[in-house]
């Protein structure tokens, strides 16, 4: 429940949901996985992304820009609009499945891996909004879990006085208002729709950032087949976090309002 600021304004959050605030902002702000991958592959990650055939960049954009328009509306087709639990480790498991078979053919298995991989990721952030309350019968909560592809850091574009996590969200406020008009307005969405086009295409952006990196991990010769069903399970693992923070947050701006939610998160220590 809202509790008044003293002067009759702000809402302030209770310690409680402080407390949750709090948890949210270092999921979101301090992603780990890239430590995590590098102790697996025994290298700096940046060094990597670095040494990837320079022909594959456009084709890892490509295929990361493809998953990402295939897999909304096959994710959450399976999921009830509604429910308090979630299964993380079930969609881990399976992404670590796809991962293995990944890593034994190395980087030419990512266009048949990563579309795989990104709908199993994409129903395991739908199922952790659920379980915070999100109705993914609403267009406006499948495209919020979609946007969770974009978060876990700054791009060079984002504005340098602002969190990791607003700025994603200030990057792409005015495409998912678009989108979120246009599903309000459509039962079923077209992957041609100009809206979701421009939506899809900011978050690939930043989604192909962690593509990258996963494609450079699974690259190592040392890999293997066993290797890439953990880099898979930390990759997931990421997008598993980052769906907390974000939804954490959103379940706050429910209750309190944006204003309030974002006030507090950014006063916050991370």
């Amino acid at each position: 429940m809202e509790r008044e600021h003293p002067a009759g304004g702000t809402p302030t959050l209770s310690q409680e949901h402080l407390a949750e605030l709090q948890q949210a902002k270092r999921l979101l702000e301090h992603p780990g996985y890239v430590a995590r991958i590098t102790d697996v592959i025994g290298m700096p990650l940046e060094a990597a992304v670095k040494a990837l055939p320079a022909a594959w960049t456009s084709k890892i954009a490509a295929v990361t820009n493809a998953s990402l328009t295939k897999c909304l509306n096959v994710a959450n087709a399976t999921l009830r609009p509604s429910g308090t639990s979630s299964f993380p480790k079930l969609h881990s498991a399976a992404v670590a499945l796809s991962g293995a078979a990944g890593g034994a053919f190395g980087i030419a298995g990512l266009a048949v891996e990563l579309p795989v991989s990104t709908v199993v990721m994409l129903r395991s952030i739908a199922d952790i909004g659920r379980s915070q309350g999100e109705n993914l019968a609403s267009g406006e909560a499948q495209l919020a879990c979609l946007m969770v592809f974009s978060l876990g850091g700054k791009t060079a574009a984002d504005d340098a006085t602002e969190s990791g996590y607003y700025a994603a969200r200030i990057a792409l406020a005015q495409a998912m208002s678009e989108a979120t008009v246009y599903l309000a307005k459509h039962s079923l969405a077209s992957e041609s729709a100009p809206a979701l086009v421009r939506l899809i295409a900011q978050i690939a952006t930043r989604f192909n950032v962690h593509v990258s990196q996963k494609a450079a991990a699974m690259m190592v010769p040392i890999i293997g087949a066993a290797g890439g069903a953990l880099v898979n399970t930390l990759f997931i693992n990421h997008f598993q976090d980052m769906a907390r923070g974000h939804f954490t947050v959103r379940r706050l701006e429910r209750l309190y309002g944006p204003d309030a939610v974002s006030a507090a998160y950014l006063q916050l220590q991370g």
